[in-house]
């Protein structure tokens, strides 16, 4: 087992998680809105969302891996293409993060978790992400390749609920930092180009 892949990946998981997205600058409006409490029921969601995907891909990756290994190369190229194109539409999108809390309607916990949970099970983009993501990951040549999948999945939804609760409880904090240096999101787009290359090259040549 190597470990230094595990670690390779909770870094680039924590690296993903901090940048701007739908999904953190939604649990960020929520929290603001509504309290932490509902930002953190959001975060469960989304995290139990991934379940979903985390199984479609360990099935059907790790088929695929069994049948055919040049196939699987095909995947982790395809993967690698996917992030540059995703690094890509970040660089073509704007570095402005706004912050806009006026149309968010008041829901109860349990609405949030659901409203959370059926965002990220209906986003077809998470398991082409997950499928983009996972595969250069693998870290055991001995270790089913189910198993390495569900754990790679288990250590991205820690990862990002760790991250994401910490986004529901500072909400205050952070709503003020972005509206008082307008250009923080300049660098953090940046960032995520960063991060999106750096794992397309980590995945090919792995």
């Amino acid at each position: 087992m190597q470990f230094e892949i595990l670690i390779s990946f909770c870094i680039a998981t924590s690296l993903l998680a901090i940048t701007p997205g739908p999904d953190n600058i939604y649990v960020l409006m929520q929290s603001i809105v509504n309290g932490r409490k509902y930002g953190i029921a959001t975060v469960l969601g989304l995290m139990t969302g991934c379940i979903i995907h985390t199984s479609v891909v360990a099935f059907g990756a790790s088929t695929i891996l069994k049948q055919n290994p040049r196939l699987f190369f095909i995947i982790k190229l395809f993967g690698a293409l996917y992030l540059v194109y995703l690094a890509y539409k970040v660089y073509a999108s704007s570095g402005n993060i706004e912050l806009g809390s006026d149309a968010i309607p008041k829901k109860s916990v349990w609405q949030l978790f659901k409203q959370g949970f059926i965002m990220n099970v209906l986003n077809p983009k998470v398991t082409l992400f997950f499928l983009a993501l996972f595969p250069g990951f693998l870290f055991s040549e001995t270790m089913n390749e189910v198993i390495q999948f569900y754990i790679l999945g288990l250590l991205f939804m820690l990862v990002s609920f760790i991250i994401f609760s910490g986004i529901a409880v500072l909400a205050g904090i952070i709503s003020d930092t972005i509206k008082k240096h307008k250009n923080i999101g300049i660098y953090l787009k940046w960032t995520q180009i960063i991060v999106f290359i750096g794992i397309a090259v980590f995945i090919m040549i792995n």
